[in-house]
C-alpha cells in the first residue's frame, strides 16, 4: 500500500470516527469543525429517525434529552453488522440486550423494545397470512394445523401491550403476560392476549406442525391432567377456528 493510499484511509477512519463519536474523536486534520458538524447531525438524525419510527412507544416514554442520549450511545458504541435499515432495529435491540446498563432505565425497557421490534418485523415480512378456509366444525379436529408464518407467540414479565405514557410499571407483576402478535389478511399487525394454556397450545402447534387439531388438544389435556378431555377438545376446536379466521393459525388439510 502506498503512503498516499495509507494516508487517505487514515483520513477516512478519522472522518468516520468523528461522525460516530465527536466527543471522543477529533475530526481529520484540515477539515473545519463546522463542516464536520453538518455530517455529524445528518448521520445521527438518520439513525435517530429510523429508530424512533420503529420504537415509537419507547421514545414517547423518555424525555427528549434522555432519548437522544440513548441513541447517541448506541450510535457511538454499537457496531452494526448490516447496512440494511430494517436491520438497524434488530441491532438496536441487541444493543439494549447486551450492552445497555443504565440504572435509570425503566425495568420493562428491553421487553417493550422487543415487542415493538416484533411488530415491525411482522409488518415488513414477505410471507403472507394463511388463506381463509371453510371447514365444518365437526371435521376440524382431524385437520392438520400450524402457525401462520406472520404470527408470533410471546411471553413477557411485563404487560408490554399496555405500557405507555399513562402506564409505566416499576415492578414485575405476579403473573406473566402472554401475547400473540400477527399480521392479518388486511396486512394490519394486531395482537391478542392469551392465557398460559393457550400459549402452551400454540407452543405445541409450533413444535409439531404435522399434527392434527385433535392431537394438539389431547396433548394439552394430558399435560393439564384435565378430568374431561372432551371439554378441552370442544373449547379448543372453537379456539382454533377463531384463530384461523383471525389469520393466526393455518389449516393445512
Amino acid at each position: 500500500m502506498s503512503e498516499e493510499s495509507a494516508g487517505f484511509r487514515q483520513i477516512q477512519r478519522d472522518f468516520a470516527s468523528n461522525i460516530r463519536d465527536p466527543l471522543r474523536f477529533s475530526p481529520p486534520a484540515g477539515i473545519p469543525a463546522q463542516r464536520m458538524a453538518v455530517y455529524q447531525e445528518l448521520f445521527f438524525n438518520n439513525i435517530e429517525n429510523f429508530i424512533a419510527s420503529g420504537f415509537p412507544v419507547l421514545k414517547s416514554l423518555m424525555p427528549e434529552e434522555a432519548w437522544r442520549a440513548l441513541i447517541r450511545d448506541f450510535y457511538a458504541h454499537h457496531h452494526c453488522k448490516t447496512p440494511l435499515f430494517i436491520g438497524i432495529a434488530e441491532e438496536f435491540l441487541e444493543y439494549l440486550s447486551e450492552a445497555r446498563r443504565e440504572p435509570s432505565d425503566p425495568p420493562f425497557l428491553l421487553e417493550l423494545a422487543h415487542y415493538e421490534w416484533v411488530e415491525l418485523v411482522l409488518a415488513v415480512d414477505e410471507n403472507e397470512p394463511p388463506p381463509l378456509k371453510v371447514r365444518e366444525l365437526s371435521a376440524l379436529p382431524d385437520v392438520v394445523v400450524g402457525m401462520s408464518p406472520v404470527a408470533m407467540k410471546l411471553g413477557y414479565q411485563f404487560p408490554v401491550h399496555r405500557i405507555g405514557p399513562d402506564f409505566r410499571p416499576n415492578e414485575v407483576p405476579e403473573c406473566p403476560t402472554y401475547l400473540v402478535v400477527y399480521r392479518d389478511r388486511q396486512d394490519v399487525v394486531r395482537f391478542v392476549e392469551v392465557n398460559a394454556v393457550i400459549y402452551r397450545l400454540l407452543e405445541w402447534v409450533g413444535r409439531n406442525p404435522d399434527d392434527s387439531v385433535r392431537q394438539h388438544l389431547m396433548q394439552v389435556a394430558d399435560e393439564l391432567q384435565h378430568p374431561e378431555p372432551a371439554k378441552v377438545l370442544e373449547f379448543g376446536t372453537d379456539l382454533v377456528l377463531d384463530f384461523h379466521q383471525r389469520g393466526i393459525l393455518n389449516l393445512k388439510a
